[in-house]
């Protein structure tokens, strides 16, 4: 099956006045859309067509040579794009509790030291790409990536992300990134966040 963009959780002003609507209607409808007709596109006809987009990004070694830079930028941004909106909600922000909680603290030292960590990994991104927590199978990691690229392509799992690309904050921002990353806190869902963490130490 051709993938699809997945419906918002929420409606597009849901997030103001953390994200505005125009953004959230440009970035989900526009940019999304196109990352997976390109996807889709690049696929088509090939095996790997109906492999979870996670499977595809995990492995793109196995993806055609002629095709892989393609399914790189584009399954890659269907994927984040789709774990970006998961992570986000109206009734989101404040600090994660629990196990998860617990791994942040031993980490990286405290909420606020790990807040600090993601947000300079994302301003010092060099222009468009991620800040991601991970977990990399022996704990929790601040990474950053390029582009659309995805940590699964380096053996480590996703558990939160941060857009970087202009497109995801310029509307209302303009060039002003930390501002956003700093707004960007108050939609964090989580409880999303936290069932990814269990599911990655299973």
């Amino acid at each position: 099956m051709p993938y699809e963009v997945p419906p918002l959780p929420y409606d597009y002003a849901a997030l103001e006045p953390h994200i505005d609507e125009a953004t959230m209607r440009v970035h989900h409808d526009k940019h999304h859309q196109a990352y997976v007709d390109k996807a889709n596109a690049a696929l088509e006809g090939t095996e790997l067509a109906d492999r979870p987009i996670e499977d595809v990004i995990a492995n793109l070694s196995d993806v055609p040579d002629d095709k892989r830079t393609t399914v790189r930028n584009n399954g890659g941004g269907h994927l984040n794009h789709t774990l970006f909106w998961e992570s986000m909600s109206p009734d989101g922000g404040g600090e994660p509790d629990g196990g998860l909680a617990d791994a942040i603290a031993t980490a990286f030292g405290s909420f606020s030291d790990f807040q600090a960590k993601v947000k300079d990994t994302g301003v010092a991104q060099f222009g468009s790409g991620w800040a991601w927590l991970v977990h990399d199978g022996a704990g929790l990691a601040v990474v950053g990536t390029p582009n659309q690229d995805n940590p699964l392509t380096d053996g480590k799992t996703p558990l939160l992300g941060v857009d970087v690309w202009e497109h995801a904050y310029y509307l209302k921002y303009q060039n002003k990134r930390p501002d956003y990353i700093d707004a960007w806190w108050s939609t964090v869902n989580w409880a999303k966040v936290a069932e990814r963490f269990e599911a990655a130490g299973s």
